[in-house]
């Protein structure tokens, strides 16, 4: 889009004691210099080399980090560093060009090169600046151990203490380019902005240019319609477009996210501006002003998805190659919202454009987070201010930009240490950010920090929440609906496992201080839902333990989704802690460090369908089934109740037609699909009960293709006693190979077990006598034809059921 180029086509890369070197003359000649990859980070470039490795990751900060490389040209330039992590220092030729402390920063310095020129970088060490900083906070934070960094700009990636090996972001992480003279005009920036108002679309866009033919004429282009852009200066144009009736966007759940292509024609020249979409968005805030929902073009959307950490911890990549793999899983599971914490790095150019064209909203954090930050020092103040406005200056053309959040968990930090409410907030959250988000990005909700509202500022009552009452906090299933969640920013942070047997090198998350991890909160609910001693378990069987392990995350997070999308939920929104591990084992992630879906994102894949059908049990009242139609289209199904005693004896059977308008759902209760007394929860307990599961179908009623399912255990999974009558064949097509499944009874939470191999879909059930056909996805481990088992997994060891097939 821009005549930006990379600079240098070899960079190198070596390491200093801190301070040994104040200048590139001072640097000896005997360091070892080693290849280093622009953009890219010390670790990558070091390990590459066999100098550092992931699981035992050496620290970094503690050095000066030089880079360097050797690039020819002459005259006047502009050089452009897109990011430098954290405390660098640029000379070109000899001369400092260049001092910058804050790693979410692009810096653009015009120079004079002198035919071959040469470039160091030097990245100072954090640790000696660190311990150079002095003042106090008005508390410290408890999610770091050293509380100096509130003082510095850079990513929380590395320094949080349980939650992720400790690899530190050092190097030009962003690109470093230069700006070559060529044509007759260059975009240098380009600033477009869409807007409905009405039916209509309105382009705005203001272009920074080098220009070397005189002010030609320029006309924009989107969808067909082409408006001439007036030169408002020798380098700068600007305009505008209507488009009547425009196509809207939407999140991919809800409708289609149409975009439109934009460019800039000068004669024959074009210049790509990208794709950009129509669509507004504003905050619910409920009947009784406590609620938070999001309302997409007029209509409320329930958003669901996960929060995001990084595509890569080592490299810090975010290109489209490195990005489209976990997005396109995001999606593939029916997430529409991605949250960007503010413990993380700001997202790039290329993660916007991709959620754009995937139909996913994304929640972002400014970079701030659980630290007081000291906004009153005015050097400090004004880099926030220039991250701030370049962040947004780039982000704000993108449909997919949903909310602008000041921070994560400022507020609850102060509450939780028992402080007063004046310490819970700060300028920075309640005056600069929304002065500057108002003033660039109008158009997008801002939201002082996550969480907040209510008389606390974590209340999972009104506002928005971080919720982990089931999670973290081991509460009962029963609290999703107790706790009356409005918003859950995040939520359900559980060691979610996934395939294959554990290494020695996994880490398990916790939390800093807690004498407890997650792995022990997972336990917890093991025993809770199956009523298994996971200790003995683990002892006993451990492949039986990893089984469970993986189906009770999967099966927690679909009971609580399931609770909080009924009709009558007080709830606008989940999005789960997280989307990915950020190295290998249990981790909070739903997809594994390689890339590899766990069941609990296949649990999530069920729960978060735009069509769905969920149980809830009411008690006395029996079970509510509640139908969802989130699509733009409406909906005609059938419905089957089925009740299953012994895994095949049908105690109630019953049918009906389900219709539902676009964006509309429906709660049904069993009497009324019933017609008569039957205890379906086996609240009343007169006698034995009649069943051991409910299951409830949905089906197209025009061809008969299964929408969703859901299943009901009143007396708990233990209390499934049969054998399923598992059978397999494994079969290949052109496509590929599959396993065609099938049980005389039901069978509940089927997986796969085959290296090399994983199943496009895992953790569903099985009625009697149903057949499935289950793609085999390859996972790059093994080549050749499938070997491994299919496996119904029961709380029981002696009742778990497999069948082999090769």
């Amino acid at each position: 889009m821009t005549c930006y180029r990379p600079l240098g086509a070899e960079w190198r890369l070596a390491c200093t004691a801190p301070g040994a070197a104040t200048r590139p003359d001072e640097l000896s000649d005997t360091l070892d210099w080693i290849g280093a990859p622009v953009p890219g980070t010390a670790a990558q470039a070091l390990r590459a080399a066999g100098r550092w490795i992931e699981a035992e990751p050496a620290p970094l900060h503690e050095k000066d980090i030089w880079y360097r490389t050797n690039f020819p040209g002459s005259g006047r330039r502009v050089l452009r560093f897109n990011g430098l992590a954290t405390l660098a220092e640029v000379w070109l030729n000899g001369r400092s060009i260049l001092v910058s402390d804050n790693m979410f920063l692009a810096e653009e310095i015009e120079v004079d090169l002198e035919g071959e020129n040469e470039l160091f970088v030097a990245f100072r060490s954090l640790d000696a600046e660190l311990a150079r900083r002095k003042g106090r906070a008005r508390w410290r934070t408890a999610l770091v151990a050293n509380n100096a960094l509130r003082h510095v700009r850079t990513t929380l990636l590395g320094h949080m203490i349980g939650w992720q090996p400790p690899i530190h972001a050092v190097g030009p992480w962003r690109s470093i380019d230069i700006l070559e003279p060529a044509g007759t005009l260059q975009l240098r920036a380009a600033d477009v902005r869409a807007t409905l108002d009405g039916a209509d679309g309105v382009v705005e866009v203001t272009l920074q240019v080098v220009s070397r033919g005189g002010t030609s004429p320029v006309h924009l282009e989107v969808g067909g319609k082409s408006e001439p852009l007036r030169w408002t200066g020798e380098d700068r144009l600007e305009g505008r477009l209507r488009l009547r009736d425009v196509r809207k966007w939407w999140p991919h759940t809800h409708g289609e996210p149409f975009l439109y292509p934009a460019r800039v024609l000068v004669g024959e020249i074009e210049i790509d501006l990208g794709r950009i979409g129509f669509r507004s968005i504003e905050i619910d805030r409920g009947s009784d002003g406590r609620g938070f929902g999001f309302r997409l073009n007029g209509q409320s959307v329930f958003a669901r998805g996960a929060c995001w950490s990084a595509a890569d911890l080592v490299t810090l990549a975010a290109d489209r190659a490195v990005l489209l793999p976990w997005l396109q899983q995001a999606r593939d599971s029916h997430m529409n919202m991605i949250r960007v914490a503010g413990t993380m790095t700001y997202e790039s150019d290329d993660f916007f454009a991709l959620c754009d064209e995937l139909g996913i909203l994304v929640w972002h954090d400014f970079m701030f987070a659980s630290m007081d930050y000291p906004i009153g020092d005015p050097a400090f103040r004004a880099s926030v201010e220039r991250e701030a406005q370049q962040f947004l200056s780039r982000a704000r053309s993108h449909p997919s930009l949903a909310l602008l959040c000041g921070g994560s968990e400022i507020a609850q930090q102060a509450a939780m240490l028992g402080l007063p409410p004046t310490l819970w907030s700060s300028p920075l959250y309640d005056e600069i950010l929304p002065g500057i988000a108002n003033s660039l990005c109008p158009d997008v909700p801002y939201l002082a920090q996550s969480p907040e509202g209510g008389d606390l500022p974590f209340r999972t009552d009104a506002g928005v929440s971080h919720y982990y009452g089931v999670g973290a906090y081991r509460r009962p299933l029963e609290d999703a609906r107790r706790a009356g969640v409005r918003f859950a920013s995040e939520c359900l942070a559980l060691a979610n496992t996934g395939a294959g047997p554990p290494q020695a090198s996994e880490l398990i998350p916790h939390d800093r201080g807690a004498d407890w991890d997650f792995v022990a909160v997972r336990d917890h609910y093991m025993g809770q839902l199956y009523g298994v001693d996971a200790a003995r378990a683990r002892a006993e069987d451990s492949a039986h333990y990893l089984r469970l392990a993986r189906a009770v995350s999967g099966e927690v997070m679909e009971a609580v989704v399931a609770e909080w999308r009924r009709p009558a939920s007080p709830c606008e929104g989940a999005l789960v802690w997280m989307l990915k591990d950020l190295g290998p084992g249990p981790g909070w992630g739903v997809i594994d460090w390689t890339g590899v879906p766990k069941l609990a994102w296949h649990a999530l894949r069920r729960a978060f369908r735009p069509i769905q059908v969920v149980l809830s049990d009411e008690g006395l009242n029996g079970l509510g089934v509640h139908v969802i139609n989130d699509t733009a289209a409406p909906l005609r199904a059938r419905l089957l109740l089925i009740c299953l005693q012994a895994g095949d004896v049908v105690t109630m059977r019953r049918e009906c037609e389900v219709e539902l308008p676009a964006h509309g759902a429906r709660t049904l209760s069993t009497a009324e699909i019933i017609g008569s007394f039957f205890d379906v929860t086996y609240a009343y307990r007169f006698g034995a009960p009649a069943l051991d599961v409910a299951a409830v179908t949905l089906s197209d009623a025009s061809t008969g293709a299964r929408l969703a399912e859901a299943a009901h255990y009143p007396l708990g999974r233990a209390g499934l006693a049969h054998d399923p009558g598992l059978s397999a064949t494994l079969e290949q097509d052109e496509t590929g190979w599959s396993v065609v499944v099938q049980a005389t009874r039901f069978a509940p939470c089927i997986q796969v077990e085959a290296p090399g191999h994983r199943g496009a879909e895992e953790g569903f059930f099985l009625l009697p006598g149903e057949r499935r056909r289950m793609v085999l996805v390859p996972t790059g481990e093994r080549e050749g034809r499938p070997t491994g088992q299919i496996v119904s997994v029961a709380p029981q060891r002696d009742r778990t059921a497999s069948v082999r097939f090769s």
